[in-house]
């Protein structure tokens, strides 16, 4: 059963459009620029800044207007709050699970915030799992928390997929343990030299239906007799 290791956000859930509105919303009801808007999101970086970091980045520009909790409620539930999962990712992720294959969620953030998003999707019901950096103590792209997602699948991880935005936490980590991947770009160009994907795709669907199709084959079993040659597959006549 091959194994289909995903990343959430910004991957099957569009996480800065989530944060982007729920921010919109922050400057209008405590009476901020909205023109501010492009200034927090640069400083959230994607959610790659960390949390304690854009806290103080705010509090230190709105302290004066706008209480902690409430910057605390913009970071700790903005974004799940308002996310949400496209019908044709949805779709995709049945077609994985149709075609025999096991997904499993790998993303960084805080455990929480994370198991939020998941369920409040209901990706919960796609996956057979998840695994945060929080509760795994290794980030992306550490090779430590793609193993544990392998073992919370109880399944080997050579021969897995990987799919993600992220090309220094989803792509280096699949290239670090030499798995194929696939990025999903949202109209981005590949800047990176020293690794690369196994495919590019546009959106978390089709690189779904790509990784899918390469399913791997099963090994011969052992007492099998040898077709072909031995130096070169068998093909059959048409």
């Amino acid at each position: 059963m091959p194994l289909l290791l995903l990343d959430l956000d910004n991957t099957l859930v569009d996480r800065d459009a989530a944060f982007r509105s729920a921010v919109v919303d922050f400057l209008a009801e405590h009476g901020l620029p909205a023109s501010d808007l492009s200034w927090v999101m640069a400083t959230d970086a994607g959610g790659y800044t960390a949390r304690r970091d854009v806290a103080t980045a705010l509090t230190d520009r709105y302290g004066d207007v706008v209480p902690t909790t409430a910057v605390r409620a913009l970071l700790d539930t903005g974004a799940a709050d308002r996310v949400a999962l496209a019908q044709t990712a949805r779709e995709a992720l049945g077609r994985a699970q149709a075609d025999g294959w096991t997904c499993v969620i790998v993303t960084n953030g805080r455990t929480v915030q994370q198991e939020a998003k998941i369920r409040k999707t209901g990706l919960d019901q796609l996956v057979r799992g998840w695994v945060v950096s929080e509760a795994v103590g290794h980030k992306k792209p550490a090779p430590e928390i793609f193993q544990a997602a392998a073992a919370l699948a109880g399944l080997p991880l050579p021969g897995a997929w990987v799919i993600g935005d992220s090309p220094h936490a989803d792509i280096a980590g699949a290239d670090r343990l030499g798995l194929a991947s696939v990025w999903v770009t949202d109209g981005r160009d590949w800047t990176e030299d020293s690794y690369r994907p196994t495919h590019v795709a546009d959106d978390v669907a089709s690189a779904i239906d790509h990784a899918i199709s390469r399913r791997p084959s099963p090994p011969p079993h052992p007492h099998a007799a040898p077709r072909g040659d031995g130096r070169t597959p068998h093909t059959p006549a048409a």
